[in-house]
């Protein structure tokens, strides 16, 4: 990747009442949009995946917010029981409040927002993005869309579930969840071949950043002379498409 010029690149913390959450916020020059991160299945703001996603998309001018939804504590407690993991309205509560510290800290650059979620973080990301319809874009990766449950049909953010081919379970749920959300909803299905759950598969993480950034670019607002074209590195199949 290219060296990245920023305006700030923190650790941040969020004030929940019961605890602090923390995340690491990144504002590129000239950035124009900005994408939260919402981790789930004891995962954090420090995964390489997530990472390096959130550096692909600083380059083409987004800010991005890495937030770990649990507080320090509750991550202890779930690392032996996965009692909060699972929790979907904890997470959501928790992405909400990180958007609203968003907001309030630094509307003066009204960006327009989107939500990535992973695993959990997705339900998570998309029952947050029907509560707050400023949300304007949702990617999924390798997300459980289907636990976002009946908020699905009050999505309005346009929303790309990404999904391994080989990862047959959760590829059937997202498609499930697909048919859940609005018809109105600007929706899509990627299918990335051959890739696993994690998506570790050589050239697989770089399709998922391809397909997230392009989504982000086009439903963010960027104007079309900021998109970079990007080579398909394993040509993805897209499905089900209501754009």
């Amino acid at each position: 990747m290219t060296a990245i010029h920023s305006i700030l690149d923190e650790t941040i913390r969020i004030d929940t009442g019961i605890g602090s959450i923390f995340g690491t916020l990144a504002i590129p020059e000239r950035a124009w949009g900005a994408v939260l991160f919402a981790h789930g299945s004891g995962s954090s703001r420090h995964s390489p995946r997530n990472q390096y996603v959130a550096e692909s998309l600083q380059e083409l001018g987004m800010a991005t917010l890495l937030v770990d939804l649990l507080t320090p504590g509750e991550v202890r407690v779930d690392a032996f029981t996965a009692r909060h993991r699972f929790d979907i309205g904890l997470l959501t509560d928790r992405l909400i409040a990180a958007t609203n510290w968003l907001d309030k800290n630094y509307a003066q650059h009204n960006f327009r927002l989107g939500y990535f979620g992973a695993s959990t973080g997705a339900a998570a990301a998309l029952r947050a993005a029907a509560a707050r319809p400023e949300v304007a874009a949702v990617v999924s990766r390798g997300g459980r869309p289907d636990l976002a449950g009946p908020a699905l049909p009050r999505v309005t953010a346009a929303t790309l579930l990404i999904v391994g081919e080989l990862d047959q379970p959760v590829s059937e749920l997202n498609r499930a969840a697909y048919e859940q959300l609005d018809h109105v909803c600007r929706k899509e299905v990627a299918i990335v071949p051959n890739a696993t759950h994690l998506f570790e598969e050589p050239g697989a993480l770089e399709e998922v950043t391809r397909l997230a950034g392009q989504w982000f670019v086009r439903y963010l607002g960027a104007a079309a002379s900021r998109v970079q074209p990007v080579k398909s590195v394993r040509g993805a199949r897209s499905t089900q498409s209501a754009l």
